[in-house]
């Protein structure tokens, strides 16, 4: 068996963190739902066969607004109009924390959830994509988060089992939006298994 298709035993989800995160002087805060963040990472999820997309916030007039936007998807004349991004918007779905987070994918897969982190602050623990693509067939559950504004906080980047490394292009500047880094390593991980 191929990785590709270890890969596709395997349950997938990606959570967008709100809180907590950092700002750019490394104060914890809680960041703001963004619409463009919440249609073009609910389309890469869908594409990369992700089972679960959860956007993390525990303020309830964020939630309201996501609400009423991923409904106007997937219940409104959005979805009519558009049937691919209802389909893309039917993994979404709203929490309070990454611990809810976690207890719905236990709940629905009953498997051991492997959490991945993200960030693009270099470590000295960090897995190259090499070596997390060695270890993906080897798990059932995994969630992959990445964190808004500044970054993950380090109480979230602690309670990974795993942290990838950044991504990197050929200068040294390194500021992509959220969106785009899920998008490269959806990419990287998934479609790079194929051998």
């Amino acid at each position: 068996m191929n990785a590709w298709a270890c890969f596709l035993k395997m349950d997938l989800y990606i959570a967008l963190i709100h809180h907590p995160v950092v700002n750019k002087k490394g104060d914890v805060i809680c960041s703001a739902i963004t619409n463009l963040d919440l249609h073009d990472i609910a389309r890469a999820a869908r594409t990369y066969g992700v089972k679960g997309y959860y956007v993390v916030n525990p303020l309830e007039d964020q939630k309201i607004l996501a609400g009423q936007i991923i409904k106007h998807w997937t219940d409104g004349s959005g979805g009519t109009v558009n049937p691919a991004r209802k389909e893309a918007f039917g993994i979404v779905r709203l929490t309070d924390s990454l611990e809810e987070t976690l207890e719905q994918i236990r709940q629905e897969t009953s498997s051991q959830v492997h959490i991945v982190a993200t960030s693009a602050r270099e470590s000295e623990k960090s897995l190259s994509f090499a070596e997390m693509k060695e270890k993906l067939p080897h798990l059932d559950c995994v969630l992959l988060l990445f964190g808004t504004a500044w970054g993950l906080s380090d109480e979230v980047i602690d309670m990974a089992d795993y942290l990838l490394e950044p991504i990197t292009g050929p200068g040294e500047y390194n500021h992509l939006s959220v969106r785009s880094a899920v998008t490269v390593i959806l990419d990287r991980l998934v479609t790079g298994c194929r051998s």
